[in-house]
């Protein structure tokens, strides 16, 4: 999210509404939330650590730099078989 309409603005990360604080760094989780562009396979796959955070921030760096995910699908079902099954999409451009 952009704080301002200014070209230069900054760059606001938002939606922490399904964060967890861990208390141990190798704590699992087993719930499956999360936007589907953005799920990590490990939380697809039903257990998880805090480490695949760090691919949902390599998701919305790939975005950022290309303007479109590395997993396509025509619904969830098939975004979630990309992600866990396929390689990223990297175009020639």
């Amino acid at each position: 999210m952009l704080k301002t309409t200014d070209p230069d603005s900054e760059l606001k990360l938002i939606d922490f509404g399904l964060s967890k604080r861990f208390l141990q760094e190798e704590t699992h989780l087993h719930s499956l939330v999360g936007t589907p562009y953005y799920i990590p396979p490990e939380v697809l796959k039903g257990d998880y650590t805090m480490k695949c955070d760090v691919w949902s921030l390599g998701v919305s760096m790939y975005i950022l730099l290309c303007r479109y995910p590395p997993f396509n699908g025509e619904d969830n079902k098939k975004i979630f078989h990309n992600v866990v099954n396929s390689d990223p999409n990297f175009s020639d451009k």
